[in-house]
């Protein structure tokens, strides 16, 4: 692997910090009463527009040579994508930071499902101890929420889960477009697909994306520019110098990372019985993801680390 300038593993914990600071700055943007579906909507505009001169100057053609078919791959990708944002968003409106950010990091076991179900791969021991294990730690979180939340956390978490579904689903398509995409040319068609699904979204709700306090404004800003590029931009640059496995791993640093954060701004302090569901959960998710990343390159893990 080739020498960096920056230390990977630096690079990797800023990006670590920026990607789990979503979930709370999402929190506090809805406080300012932006709601759930306008900031998935802002957030991928913005991204969307940053990303646009380079996508322009380096990748546009890179469009012209995709098939009929990969195209609509692409278009579809982004609204899966659009729908990840659209209901883990929306998840935090009835559930807390652990129960959301645990189930929608679980993409690695429908991951592994889909590729078994859809894509007829022989399933894998770690698949399958992974998906046993975060099973029992995802019927732990949902009893206690339903014992001492009511179904309201239970639709948050089920929302998370089709958060992690649909995420899945982006990543097993970018796993076949990026084989003979760059990623700014796969992400730039992606992101701005699921900006413009977005926007049709809550204009169709009624919002009014322009009636927001500044704070608000300033909370998305901080959403697109430090989780969505600061953060997988630095998964993306690190994947060149240490390993997909190793970079694989590090995404489970991201739901501790919010839990921790979401203990002195947002007072969400986790019960023992939700530690212990999330703790299954993330091993779980760990043997998943160590199986999944086996056959990967590096080259083709990269659109992995954009969600």
């Amino acid at each position: 692997m080739q020498t960096p300038t920056l230390k990977p593993y630096l690079v990797l914990a800023i990006g670590i910090i920026a990607v789990s600071s979503a979930s709370i700055l999402v929190l506090l943007a809805r406080e300012q009463g932006v709601p759930a579906v306008s900031i998935a909507a802002l957030r991928l505009t913005l991204a969307s527009v940053a990303l646009a001169p380079f996508v322009w100057t380096r990748a546009r053609g890179e469009w012209a040579k995709l098939s009929r078919r990969d195209f609509l791959l692409a278009l579809l990708s982004g609204v899966l994508l659009a729908l990840h944002f659209a209901s883990w968003i929306s998840s935090l409106d009835y559930t807390s930071v652990m129960s959301s950010v645990v189930f929608v990091s679980t993409n690695p076991l429908f991951v592994g499902l889909a590729s078994v179900l859809l894509l007829r791969e022989s399933i894998r021991r770690g698949t399958v101890i992974g998906i046993v294990i975060a099973g029992i730690g995802g019927a732990l979180i949902g009893l206690f929420d339903l014992g001492s939340a009511g179904a309201e956390s239970l639709l948050g978490d089920g929302l998370a889960l089709i958060g992690a579904i649909t995420v899945s689903g982006y990543l097993l398509i970018g796993r076949r477009l990026r084989k003979h995409l760059s990623l700014l040319a796969y992400i730039g068609l992606v992101y701005s697909t699921a900006a413009i699904v977005l926007l049709a979204m809550a204009l169709a709700m009624g919002a009014n994306l322009f009636s927001y306090t500044p704070m608000g404004y300033l909370l998305i800003v901080l959403l697109a520019v430090g989780p969505q590029l600061i953060g997988h931009t630095s998964y993306n640059w690190a994947l060149k110098y240490v390993s997909a496995t190793f970079v694989t791993v590090t995404l489970l640093a991201e739901p501790i990372g919010a839990t921790l954060m979401a203990i002195p701004i947002l007072a969400q302090v986790p019960s023992p019985i939700k530690l212990l569901g999330g703790v299954l959960i993330l091993a779980g998710i760990f043997f998943a993801a160590r199986e999944e990343s086996k056959p990967i390159a590096i080259e083709e893990a990269n659109a992995a680390t954009e969600v």
